[in-house]
């Protein structure tokens, strides 16, 4: 299982997952994440974290 860390910013907005560096092999469905609580979520297909930044 994938278990990296994205970072984000503000204009990125909306996020989903699979990103476009992810290999094609490894894709899965397309899955938006809501990031305005936290500031974080995981892709619950491959754990991949992606946390807001402020830059």
């Amino acid at each position: 299982m994938n278990k990296k860390t994205v970072e984000v910013k503000p204009q990125d907005l909306p996020i989903s997952c699979p990103n476009n560096d992810m290999e094609l092999w490894s894709s899965h469905p397309k899955v938006f994440l809501n990031l305005s609580k936290t500031g974080e979520a995981c892709c619950p297909y491959c754990c991949t974290k992606y946390v807001l930044t402020s830059n």
